[in-house]
């Protein structure tokens, strides 16, 4: 474990004696999360957020009035309510098959009463620059969000894209212990005001849940639970534990550690007769800033085995929990302590995987504890307590369904799909908690199920899939349909308590499609002569480190994205700025239409220049080009994390098998409104600008998005 928080940055947050501290990691993190910090929170969190409810209550008469006497003008809203339920990858090729099979009863009825449209997604089609996009109606370039990660180009190391977080220079030292002695900067970088934020300032209540690119939370009119970004209590986007008596000194690739169990005898000692039933290990939790050298804070952890029961005692600081043989616990509660008064809790799940001549415990990524955040998860803070208190625990990781655990085949599809089922069902209650009470204004909730399911399942989709193992003998071969007749069952149910005067949007971010083959982007670069390694390295280290920048004039980073390494922009830039277009139109002939020299199939339909796709004051934050992989493509797994040995093109046989970071153009979302629209070819950027005009606000000349719904539309499609 120390490997991975050798990467991390500490810092602190202090709030009127309460301290909230927190780490940020670098590079190490699986760029398909992004990078992300590390934490811990005080014992006085919880007193704190319930002072800041009670001041809330007591003041609410006063920002009342405020707030009426600030409220902006605008026209008589055409709507009471917005409701906009958001399914994160849905994909219209598919939509479209099982509607004509008679599956989608209730997207049917929807698309009869109103309207259903592909709509356009954003360059690149991920899901942290589609949702800002969705947000603020605006391009990337306004709102700098490109991708997941971006580049720092004073060192060439990746980056969060999303969120700033500052380091702590000063402490008070007292004997052993230190104190934090300011409070660092911990900042959301998209830009461009939301249209939930908008309709705040004119008094327009907003609940807005789990849209991604929401850490930390907006502070406006309304209330918000935050997603992705939003780390473990590892200051990762997602690291899953698997404790196992199995010796390997294999790492796992991506998104876990490895934990060696050792047999505890009878005598107490290790080893000894019947002691291979009994282990004594520890969960390492973040590190502890109180101390010089940053030790992590640990929970002893004793297991038991119960083999005629196929489960394990495990005992917790005190608490004993029945884990059971290929079954998912419920959430367990770990609580760390720092120093005396000082503690930190996350929540977790366990599964023994394998109980036999060896024995393996899964341990989920370590949420943070919704009900005692020690991070800014929620606005207003207490919110994330308040939905905690109304129906208990939840996951707070910005990327919740553990799709690293089932690509390291630590878990296998049942699991995965019962912790995606899980969540998706902790969103669905607090989505329809929120409709209940919602009298006036909008309500935002993104269910991201679809995404994940069909990131995983996709491979048993076609025939021929290089991770298609065991397909004929699979059963849940049918995973994404059933998800599909799933995400059809919520609609209906939404759609029943739709109010006169409501508007309704099912939307998708993006479509889906195979990723079947990897592309090493640095690869084809070094063997092109446009990427030169050092001297003497093999190109095997990650994030580009072996790269002799001195030489070098074109890198790739990123999931979609790809630089140059412009003089005076990057710290060792050798490209003239009189040489950019020449050498952009260079690579764009001959990367637009890339063969694989194995099927014969195009690899990248088009290399898109940044600066062609959108203009704003962003831009200079963007890359320089935005790679269109065709179907079946995808930058590859060793090109993701900056590795630039190995072959141009491979074969992906991970589980992880469906893909949407390709050509936009090839990956719509999806449409659904009980009104029909007035606008042809909607986009995402359409529906921020749409919102406020329908509730009669005046939309902001910086938007890029158009209305698509005329004036005069008399909304007649609000009842179904």
């Amino acid at each position: 474990m120390n490997d991975l928080r050798a990467q991390q940055a500490l810092l602190s947050l202090a709030s009127f004696g309460a301290l909230l501290l927190v780490g940020s990691a670098a590079a190490e993190a699986y760029v398909g999360p992004g990078a992300g910090f590390a934490l811990v929170s005080s014992c006085l969190v919880v007193f704190v957020t319930a002072l800041i409810a009670v001041v809330t209550l007591l003041i609410w008469p006063f920002r009342w009035v405020y707030r009426k006497l600030r409220r902006r003008g605008g026209d008589k809203p055409r709507i009471k309510r917005f409701i906009m339920v958001g399914l994160d990858g849905q994909d219209p090729g598919l939509t479209d098959k099982f509607m004509k099979e008679g599956k989608l009863p209730n997207f049917e009825k929807l698309a009869t009463a109103g309207c259903y449209e592909r709509l356009a997604t954003t360059y690149p089609s991920v899901s942290p620059v589609a949702w800002s996009s969705f947000a603020t109606g605006t391009h990337p370039a306004k709102h700098n969000i490109f991708d997941f990660l971006s580049r720092d180009p004073k060192t060439y190391l990746p980056q969060m894209s999303s969120t700033e977080i500052g380091t702590i220079e000063k402490f008070l030292k007292l004997g052993k212990l230190r104190i934090p002695m300011h409070k660092p900067e911990l900042r959301l970088l998209r830009k461009s005001k939301p249209f939930w934020t908008l309709l705040g300032e004119a008094g327009i209540w907003s609940t807005v849940l789990r849209v991604p690119i929401t850490f930390p939370p907006d502070k406006f009119y309304g209330a918000e639970l935050s997603a992705m970004a939003t780390p473990d209590l590892l200051g990762t986007q997602g690291t899953f534990l698997l404790y196992s008596t199995r010796t390997s000194d294999q790492k796992f690739k991506e998104g876990g550690m490895r934990i060696a169990l050792k047999a505890k005898g009878s005598n107490g000692r290790d080893g000894g007769d019947g002691g291979r039933d009994r282990f004594s290990t520890v969960v390492e939790g973040p590190e502890n800033i109180f101390y010089k050298d940053t030790p992590p804070m640990a929970i002893s952890m004793e297991i038991e085995l119960d083999r005629s029961a196929k489960s394990a005692r495990v005992e917790l600081g005190g608490d004993a929990h029945e884990i059971k043989l290929g079954e998912l616990s419920d959430w367990i509660k770990l609580t760390f302590k720092a120093v005396v008064g000082v503690k930190v809790s996350g929540l977790c799940r366990m599964q023994v995987t394998e109980m036999g001549e060896h024995f393996s415990l899964y341990v989920t990524p370590i949420a943070l504890d919704p009900e005692k955040p020690a991070m800014p998860v929620s606005h207003p803070s207490y919110y994330s307590t308040y939905l905690a208190k109304q129906q208990g625990p939840f996951s707070t990781l910005g990327l919740a369904e553990d799709t690293w655990a089932l690509n390291e085949d630590v878990v296998g599809d049942e699991t995965f799909l019962t912790q995606a089922y899980d969540i998706d069902g902790e969103r669905q209650q607090m989505f329809f908690n929120a409709l209940d009470r919602l009298k006036k204004g909008s309500l935002v909730c993104v269910f991201d199920g679809t995404d994940r399911i069909q990131h995983m399942f996709w491979r048993y989709l076609e025939d021929g899939h290089p991770a298609a193992r065991g397909k004929e003998n699979a059963k849940h071969g049918d995973a994404i349909e059933k998800l599909y007749i799933h995400n059809d069952r919520l609609v209906g149910k939404v759609m029943s308590k739709l109010e006169k005067g409501d508007l309704l949007m099912v939307i998708s971010d993006h479509g889906f499609t195979s990723f079947r083959r990897g592309i090493n982007l640095n690869t084809w670069l070094q063997e092109n002569g446009y990427l030169v390694l050092k001297e003497g390295a093999d190109g095997s280290a990650e994030w580009l480190r072996d790269v002799d920048w001195s030489k070098t004039r074109a890198y790739a980073l990123g999931l979609c994205g790809m630089y140059l390494n412009i003089k005076g922009r990057e710290a060792q830039g050798i490209v003239a700025q009189s040489d950019v277009a020449g050498l952009k139109q260079e690579l764009i002939e001959k990367m637009s239409g890339l063969v694989d020299p194995e099927t014969g199939d195009v690899g990248i339909n088009e290399l898109f220049d940044t600066r062609a796709l959108y203009q704003g004051p962003y831009l200079g934050n963007a890359p320089d080009f935005i790679v269109g992989y065709n179907h079946g493509y995808r930058i590859s797994w060793d090109g993701a994390t900056g590795v630039v040995a190995g072959p141009v093109w491979d074969d992906n046989a991970k589980a992880w098998s469906g893909d949407h970071g390709v050509d936009p153009r090839i990956v719509p979302g999806v449409f659904f409104c009980n009104n029909k629209i007035d606008a042809i070819d909607p986009a995402i950027i359409d529906i921020a600008p749409s919102v406020l005009r329908l509730f009669g606000q005046k939309v902001p000349d910086h938007i890029d998005g158009k209305l698509l719904f005329l004036e005069d539309n008399p909304l007649s499609g609000s009842e179904i």
